[in-house]
């Protein structure tokens, strides 16, 4: 069955395709989505579909993976794209074998993880998603492309993230990292809420460190309209930075489930940002292997300012830290190296 709706999927798509776009189609690329059944991934993958996070003249061929007990809804979810006859979708590939789900993928979201469940500690879900990551970033090795752009979604995603990396030898390090576009842009609306303007008019903010409570969301070169912008320390301290920290368990409260379309729609930004550039003069926040900038360890998977071009991410340099920030830096780094302690023996 998987076979046969795999061949159809892609003879339909391919022939609609043809008939809306003619010759102007770049060659289709394969896009992998763990996790592709639940919540998150299904409020991904009708945008990808749609061209949204690739461009309108790049066809995708969808890599949906899945455990073998969501298989079910899974193949319900590849029956939903069919009907919406995307005219970029060439190909489905709908599955529970990372061998078939990862081969020549040119990009990865990996949304699948393990949650934390009531009474967890973090050293147990570091320990049973590492089993997770620790395969996965097996299969990538050796099976996906050697191009392979990867953005780790699932948390503790910077942890999970090294994990993954530590098994790839044959593909470079700086291919794989993990989200904090979300908490970028949770921090850019509360900043522009604050100042009464567009988010978009906000610019030149970054995520510091870890997507977990101890995230330093960095705002001292901050500009809206392309002028400098400032708002009250004390807000800052008591709430703009506690609000960012804390705004996924506050949408756990107001709804009984956690973030999905705006951790998908972050995820979408992150690898779009990633494959277009940033803008001139502003930045964006990817969680990447450190170089020791800013004084963080060599290796980490730590979020820094970063601007990118023709596909290339590279840290901002030089910006100011204050006293304040500097011992919100020293948190999230000592959370990070503690959860790489924890994990030590799988990146041996």
């Amino acid at each position: 069955m998987q076979k046969y709706l795999q061949k159809a999927l892609t003879n339909q798509f391919t022939r609609a395709s043809i008939a809306h776009f003619g010759q102007s189609l770049k060659p289709p690329v394969r896009v992998a989505i763990t996790g592709a059944a639940g919540q998150i991934g299904y409020s991904l993958i009708f945008r990808v579909a749609s061209g949204e996070m690739l461009g309108p003249n790049q066809p995708v061929i969808l890599h949906l993976i899945d455990l073998p007990f969501a298989m079910t809804a899974l193949n319900g979810v590849a029956m939903e794209i069919q009907d919406c006859a995307f005219p970029l979708v060439q190909g489905i590939v709908a599955t529970d074998n990372q061998t078939v789900g990862f081969k020549d993928v040119n990009y990865a979201l990996l949304v699948g993880a393990k949650p934390r469940g009531p009474g967890m500690e973090r050293g147990d879900l570091l320990k049973d998603n590492g089993k997770i990551f620790t395969e996965t970033g097996k299969y990538i090795n050796d099976h996906a492309s050697r191009d392979i752009k990867v953005v780790v979604v699932g948390n503790p995603c910077n942890t999970n993230c090294l994990i993954l990396a530590n098994q790839i030898k044959d593909i470079p390090k700086e291919n794989f990292t993990a989200m904090t576009r979300l908490d970028h842009n949770r921090a850019q609306y509360q900043l522009a809420d604050k100042l009464g303007v567009h988010s978009s008019d906000i610019r030149k903010i970054a995520i510091f460190g870890n997507h977990s409570p101890t995230m330093v969301p960095y705002i001292d070169q901050m500009t809206a309209k392309n002028h400098k912008a400032t708002v009250d320390q004390q807000w800052v301290t008591q709430t703009f930075i506690p609000s960012v920290q804390q705004r996924g368990a506050e949408i756990i409260k107001a709804r009984k489930l956690s973030s999905a379309a705006s951790a998908g729609n972050a995820a979408m930004n992150h690898i779009t940002t990633w494959v277009n550039g940033t803008a001139e003069g502003d930045y964006t926040s990817m969680a990447i292997p450190s170089d020791g900038s800013y004084g963080v360890p060599k290796g980490l998977i730590f979020s820094f300012p970063v601007t990118v071009k023709n596909g290339k991410y590279s840290i901002v340099q030089g910006l100011p830290i204050s006293p304040f920030y500097q011992g919100l830096l020293d948190k999230t780094i000592k959370e990070l190296v503690d959860e790489r302690n924890a994990v030590d023996h799988l990146l041996k």
